[in-house]
């Protein structure tokens, strides 16, 4: 099944929900001079949940080497994190050339020296009237907001498609699984524990499954109710930490009641 993905941006805010979201893209500068103030605790957000995360950059005309340096130095970027280009019209109606959008990802490929996939977002009327050359970089990320998710109307090859912006910018990829967009990012997939089942967690359950759970949880930064440590023996602060963490993913109800299921399990471990 297609990896689905959102984008965000400083008007999303760091509270968005990641349920069932594979990627996140987060922008990162606009030009020489903006700087996303959200994007780290975004970014955040999105690797807690055990997505891939992106970086984008609005470019504007000219300044290119200027705005690539601005964009490789300022983006809270790690090691296998996709980088992309948002070339469409900028607020002052201004619209930066072909010519500056490829030299642009040729510069943010040169600075990160080839180490990062390096993405080409537009729309489709961009892409099909004014592009000339067809260089994306490493692929085509299109938006075509026709309803039609993964069907985007162009004949060229694309990775991910951004299908609507209701209620936020939501993409669904080329891929067919989380682990080969890992693996196209540049990390490798290393997945999770088997589950050991619902049954393994509650009051009054003993196992090492526990330990191991109250040890992810520290690990990830969700530890505080833990007074002296994780143990096999199941206690309130567990259930109060895994409470945490589901509410993190932007999880409420039964979803987020602290004993932990599949989803919750794989996400911890991702």
């Amino acid at each position: 099944m297609a990896v689905k993905g959102i984008d965000v941006s400083d008007y999303q805010g760091a509270t968005y929900s990641t349920k069932g979201f594979g990627f996140v893209f987060v922008k990162a500068t606009e030009g020489v001079s903006y700087v996303n103030p959200k994007m780290k605790v975004q970014a955040d957000r999105a690797r807690e949940a055990g997505c891939v995360v992106g970086f984008y950059h609005f470019l504007w005309p000219g300044n290119i080497e200027a705005q690539a340096r601005f964009f490789v130095n300022r983006a809270d970027r790690r090691d296998h994190d996709v980088l992309a280009v948002d070339w469409e019209t900028t607020g002052g109606r201004t619209t930066a050339t072909c010519a500056d959008k490829d030299a642009f990802i040729r510069a943010v490929q040169k600075l990160t020296g080839g180490k990062q996939r390096v993405l080409l977002y537009c729309n489709r009327d961009f892409w099909l009237n004014r592009d000339t050359t067809s260089f994306a970089g490493d692929g085509l990320w299109i938006a075509d907001y026709n309803g039609k998710p993964g069907q985007p109307g162009i004949k060229a090859k694309w990775l991910f498609h951004q299908y609507t912006d209701r209620p936020i910018d939501t993409n669904l990829s080329a891929f067919a699984d989380k682990a080969a967009l890992v693996k196209w990012a540049g990390g490798q997939s290393k997945p999770a524990p088997a589950f050991p089942g619902r049954a393994a967690f509650g009051p009054g359950k003993s196992n090492t499954s526990i330990l191991r759970l109250g040890q992810q949880l520290v690990k990830k930064g969700y530890g505080k109710h833990y007074r002296v440590g994780p143990s096999k023996d199941w206690s309130e602060a567990d259930r109060r930490n895994v409470k945490d963490f589901q509410e993190a993913q932007g999880w409420s109800g039964s979803d987020a009641d602290g004993y932990p299921g599949p989803e919750t399990w794989n996400r911890l471990f991702s």
